[in-house]
């Protein structure tokens, strides 16, 4: 019962999408595509309407908020591209950036995709959180993502059990550092596509700090 009432629960996703606008926020503005403030106003606007009608857990759903949260993912990833590629044009034009500025602008795009790429599963996996939720009549789609716990291990029910947010943010965040999956197994062609993406943004803020870093030796 204590696994479905971790799995119920949207406010770690809700959490982990304001942190992501607070740190699209802190952006050095050299980095950043227009207002630093501009970005997180227009996602705050798509998330509202998701934190409000379920503030903590998944007790309803319909087409337009299952949309609307697919559309806030797709927008949070699209202002993170953008800001990977200033970085990386800053960089490779040979402009002068300070390097504590280029460090942190890199750890917040980095933090930034592993957010959104914990989103991305969470809201994709069987059809979202709330088809996987076995109190509602929704059908459950196939599993994208094979978590050990759906293997049989001993002392987890493999029929009972249910990810919750955690688990896809440890995906990803061990997709972006690894640059691949390590003990969750990606299953559908979706989200190989969505983790090698993850796995790619990672690879490039990674290498271009490494490379002022080069070519600052």
């Amino acid at each position: 019962m204590a696994t479905h009432r971790e799995h119920e629960r949207r406010w770690p996703a809700s959490v982990a999408v304001l942190a992501v606008l607070g740190l699209q926020l802190v952006l050095p503005s050299s980095i950043a595509a227009g207002p630093t403030w501009l970005a997180p106003a227009l996602e705050l606007a798509l998330v509202l309407p998701l934190v409000v009608t379920n503030p903590v857990r998944l007790d309803r759903e319909n087409v337009a908020l299952r949309n609307l949260a697919l559309v806030l993912v797709l927008a949070l990833a699209a202002v993170n591209a953008v800001h990977l590629a200033r970085l990386v044009v800053i960089v490779t034009s040979g402009r002068s950036m300070d390097p504590q500025e280029l460090v942190q602008a890199a750890l917040l795009i980095w933090s930034t995709n592993v957010v959104t790429g914990a989103l991305a599963l969470w809201e994709v996996d069987r059809g979202g959180p709330y088809a996987r939720d076995p109190r509602h009549a929704r059908p459950v789609g196939r599993p994208d993502l094979l978590f050990p716990q759906m293997t049989g291990v001993p002392g987890w029910d493999s029929r009972t059990w249910l990810p919750s947010f955690v688990d896809y943010l440890f995906v990803a965040f061990t997709a972006a550092t690894a640059f691949s999956p390590t003990d969750t197994l990606p299953l559908t062609g979706r989200v190989k596509l969505m983790i090698s993406a993850l796995a790619a943004v990672s690879l490039v803020t990674v290498g271009v700090v490494a490379a002022r870093a080069v070519n600052g030796l």
